[in-house]
């Protein structure tokens, strides 16, 4: 079938999973993983249903967050054991020196390190109480920001750049133009944050258009807007990411009892208009 003037989507679309993230809990969402075996098990499921890469927090037993090298490495290898999938470890915190927040990063090597891309308000707001109940700052300075690149580049891990805001992205070019970092990264444009750019389509396609020709990009919707920022980011060829740091629904009302039927969700709704889940091998090809 002819497409007439529509420009060819790409066939086959990378699928990322946030596996836990760190500011929910099981109050929320009684299926979310604490421990490296949750987690890995979590990512074998979300590694079968379609997804090649896992983005990671480390969380003790009991939930809370950290940043320990050792919690990092137990994820690690219990996600190894179970499956090749490629593993994102998170960079970000509040209140935490930025080299502790990257030690992790230096000594276990990952594919990919998350790189927050700037400062913002950080909230997690209750439409039904009209309250918030995460208020924080989370403060990504250019000195940090590069300090970051720097520690990834010498471990040769790939930079995955959040961007919550158009200035995120500016950032960004400009760390490359310095040669700061290299010139396929991957936008990772979030939307949904409190205090950042909500979650619209016509955001998504604002963000699109700030970034350079070529560029290899995925969304990251939070709640359920997430689905609407999926559907368009599919259908403008980019990649996507879902999981329960960023959502825990399947529809309103509806829980994902796993992050594999988020990704379920991802892969049908790439198939509905024609694209297909990477494979690891291709995965790799496009990111590195």
């Amino acid at each position: 079938m002819k497409e007439g003037n529509m420009k060819p989507l790409p066939d086959k679309v990378i699928i990322s999973c946030a596996i836990t993230g760190i500011a929910a809990n099981r109050k929320q969402c009684p299926y979310i993983p604490y421990t490296p075996e949750e987690m890995a098990n979590e990512a074998l499921r979300a590694y079968n249903a379609g997804a090649t890469i896992v983005h990671i927090h480390a969380r003790e037993d009991d939930g809370s967050p950290t940043v320990s090298v050792s919690r990092f490495r137990e994820i690690r290898d219990a996600i190894r054991q179970k499956c090749p999938i490629l593993l994102n470890f998170a960079t970000g915190a509040v209140g935490i020196p930025i080299q502790e927040r990257v030690e992790h990063i230096r000594q276990l090597q990952p594919e990919i390190g998350a790189l927050n891309m700037g400062s913002i308000n950080y909230a997690i707001y209750s439409e039904k109480k009209k309250q918030f109940y995460f208020d924080e700052v989370f403060a990504n300075p250019f000195q940090d920001i590069l300090y970051l690149a720097k520690i990834m580049q010498d471990a040769n891990v790939k930079p995955e750049c959040e961007c919550f805001d158009a200035g995120h992205i500016a950032n960004t070019l400009l760390l490359m133009e310095m040669g700061k970092l290299p010139t396929n990264v991957n936008f990772s444009l979030v939307f949904g944050v409190y205090g950042a750019i909500q979650a619209s389509p016509q955001n998504l396609i604002q963000q699109i258009n700030l970034l350079p020709p070529n560029a290899i990009w995925q969304a990251i919707g939070v709640s359920l807007g997430q689905w609407h920022i999926l559907a368009t980011a599919l259908a403008a060829g980019g990649h996507v990411r879902v999981g329960f740091e960023d959502n825990f629904y399947l529809s309103k009302n509806k829980m994902a009892k796993s992050n594999a039927q988020l990704v379920e969700k991802a892969v049908q709704l790439a198939q509905l208009i024609g694209r297909e889940p990477t494979t690891l091998k291709e995965t790799k090809e496009i990111l590195f």
